[in-house]
């Protein structure tokens, strides 16, 4: 069955509204880049089986530590790394909080425990049927670095990543004038292996689209106009 319209929240607290004739049931994830502790640490937010899932992926068994925290359950599994070259090893932690829909991730370097539960109780977490937010505490020195991101993949479409609009995606725009669509105005450029991509631009939305293998790129057009994003909150 394919979802009318669905709701995502950013570890920011912005709120994405998609709506159109597309299967837009796949989760997302978010990420966000803070600074904490006087360390830049990247988190990930998804369903609440994305922990499970990183940890899986990384050959990480049961967690070392796990504990009630802010109305959550707080995983931290400990890891050791070598480098093969140069024999440098490294001592991650894989830190896991998980609500009662969603997770949050991210791996910390160089820190014990009691450490890591310093850090992240300068960051709030909040969760809602949407997804979770960060609330980076200043008096604490706890700061985004950058607004977060959304990424979903929408078949047909391909891989979907939206913010907030900045002052650094406007001087991004190709200097050629794009494509009036529902959602804002629309542009095709090139990466640097010359992959196609586009952007959709609107006041308070940025959004780029990089088509799967799945996708025919010429078609993007036509299939943006079947889909309205908008920024919520």
């Amino acid at each position: 069955m394919v979802a009318p319209f669905v709701t995502h929240r950013a570890l920011d607290g912005a709120t994405y509204r998609l709506e159109g004739e597309l299967d837009l049931q796949a989760p997302c994830t978010s990420a966000v880049e803070v600074v904490a502790g006087g360390r830049l640490v990247e988190f990930t937010a998804g369903p609440a089986t994305l922990g499970a899932d990183v940890a899986d992926s990384l050959g990480i068994g049961a967690p070392d530590s796990e504990l009630t925290f802010q109305k959550g359950t707080l995983r931290i599994h400990e890891s050791v790394e070598r480098e093969a070259r140069s024999g440098l090893v490294e001592r991650p932690s894989l830190v896991v909080w998980r609500g009662e829909r969603h997770s949050l991730v991210t791996r910390l370097y160089g820190l014990g425990t009691a450490q890591v539960l310093g850090l992240l109780r300068s960051v709030r977490i909040t969760e809602n049927e949407h997804g979770l937010s960060l609330g980076p505490d200043p008096s604490a020195g706890s700061a985004f670095a950058r607004p977060a991101t959304v990424i979903k993949e929408v078949p047909g479409l391909g891989l979907l990543e939206l913010s907030r609009r900045t002052k650094e995606h406007t001087a991004q725009l190709p200097p050629w004038k794009g494509v009036s669509v529902a959602s804002g105005e629309l542009f095709r450029d090139t990466l640097s292996d010359g992959s196609p991509f586009f952007v959709i631009a609107s006041s308070e939305l940025w959004a780029t689209v990089v088509p799967l293998a799945s996708t025919s790129v010429e078609r993007v057009p036509e299939v943006v106009g079947r889909l309205t994003l908008r920024r919520t909150g």
